[in-house]
């Protein structure tokens, strides 16, 4: 087993040892998606409409919830140093933790989306591209609030600062992950907003792991 595979299963079974952190995310994102039928009303019309950017927008504030301790507990214990000390780059173990993190909170998050579609009327089609749309976007979210959560380490109200950071970012995620269910609905093709959930993808995964690194560094000294 690499480094880089053990450290994501060190992740892996921290969180299993704490499974209501886990438990919180999901129950969250249930909860948010049901309020907005209960808000709007029951309409199939009106929830089949807003289906798109309500799970979308649940989905976004849910992953967030555990991102402040995404380096914090192991900052407050001195891991973090000992990680940074390691053979395995710090980039890696950014990028290992983010892995961890998506595995824990943006898979099932996606996995559990198709069955909250359904509570909005939504079609198989549109189901099936919710789905695939989480799946390339929660990566995203979690290196993007993996960076949030690296640069606002040791800060005070660190979880506020974090949000403020993330939200803005993840614009982009939103915008196209709503966008494709949309453009399915309204008769388009749905492989744009798909290809640019991709291309994002990317960028971040080239991006984020070196300003995760150069902010953990700043934060140990």
């Amino acid at each position: 087993m690499t480094r880089f595979a053990a450290l994501v299963m060190r992740d892996l079974r921290l969180a299993w040892r704490r499974p209501g952190d886990a438990a919180v995310v999901l129950a969250f994102f249930v909860l948010a998606a049901s309020l907005f039928p209960l808000g709007i009303g029951p309409q199939p019309q009106t929830l089949e409409r807003i289906a798109p950017g309500a799970l979308w927008m649940a989905a976004l504030f849910a992953a967030m919830l555990s991102l402040d301790r995404l380096f914090a507990d192991d900052f407050a214990d001195g891991t973090l140093e000992h990680l940074a000390l390691a053979p395995l780059p710090l980039e890696l173990m950014a990028l290992a933790k983010c892995l961890a993190h998506w595995i824990v909170t943006g898979l099932p998050l996606a996995l559990l989306s198709p069955a909250l579609g359904l509570l909005f009327g939504l079609d198989a089609s549109a189901i099936a591209t919710l789905a695939v749309s989480l799946l390339l976007g929660a990566p995203s979210l979690s290196l993007l609030g993996g960076l949030g959560a690296a640069l606002t380490l040791g800060a005070r109200r660190g979880g506020a600062l974090l949000a403020l950071l993330v939200l803005p970012l993840a614009v982009p995620v939103l915008i196209f992950g709503v966008g494709a269910v949309e453009s399915l609905k309204g008769g388009g093709g749905v492989l744009t907003h798909i290809a640019m959930l991709g291309a994002f993808l990317a960028g971040t995964l080239a991006i984020t792991p070196w300003a995760m690194a150069a902010a953990l560094r700043q934060a140990m000294e």
